[in-house]
This record gives structure tokens, sequence and C-alpha cells, in this order.
């Protein structure tokens, strides 16, 4: 329900999150602080969104905020676009379905498994994650 689009990320490996895009501050401790110390900004790395992204992020965060997907909200945010999350839809459905409960604008995750919530998210994540198992945080 929070319609800022900013969020500021305090501390080592923080993550912001700005209308185009993330920042990533430096992960290891001793780094953050140094650059904050020395007066610079603590941003390490960043990607900026396209629009798939965003609206990717959208259906992230209706899935870890309200434990389902609104297709209607994302049809009218997006348009045709929100279709390409079909295939997704359809992976969740096919791995989650007992525990979802499918909707003709979207889904619900049952009350009883809102614990698989972000490995339900983890479907409608197009980048590969992989490499990142492991946190490098120190």
């Amino acid at each position: 329900v929070d319609s800022c689009p900013t969020l500021i990320g305090i501390g080592a490996s923080s993550i912001s999150r700005f209308a185009d895009g993330y920042v990533q501050n430096a992960a290891a401790t001793a780094a953050y602080i140094e650059r904050i110390n020395a007066g610079q900004l603590s941003g390490h790395r960043g990607v900026a969104m396209t629009r798939q992204d965003e609206m990717r992020a959208r259906a992230i965060e209706m899935i870890m905020c309200d434990f389902a997907v609104d297709l209607t909200e994302l049809r009218a945010t997006y348009g045709e676009m929100a279709a390409d999350l079909d295939p997704d839809i359809e992976k969740v459905m096919n791995r989650f379905g007992t525990v979802i409960q499918r909707h003709e604008d979207g889904f619900q995750i049952t009350e009883h498994a809102r614990h698989v919530a972000r490995l339900i998210a983890r479907c409608f994540d197009t980048y590969d994650i992989a490499a990142a198992i492991y946190s490098r945080a120190s």
C-alpha cells in the first residue's frame, strides 16, 4: 500500500529501490563504512530496470505482500505485456497447484501455504540466481 517509489537501504549489502532500478550498497561492512566515512555514497552496484522487469517486480511484490497475483491490475498497468507471465503462472500451477487457488484474474496462495511464497515468487524472476546461492556479505 506504500506508493513511495523510493526505498533507501541502510547498511552493508542493503538494497535501495528507485523508480528506474536498484542499487546495492557495498557488501563488506568495512568497505561500506570506508565509503561512508569518506563522505561517499555507499552504493557499489546497480541495475536499471526495463518495463518487463518492473512488471515482474510488481508480480513478485504481490506474491510476497498479498500472497496473490492480480492479473487485472497487471493488465491495467502493463497491457498486453502481462500475457508474458502466463508461462510462469502455468509453472506455478504445475509445481504448487495443491496450495494455489486459481482465479480468472490470477491466483491466491492458500493461508496454510504462505510459507512457500518466496518459492512461488521465484518462478517470476527471469534472472539466473543459481550463482547467488550464498551471500558474500561480511
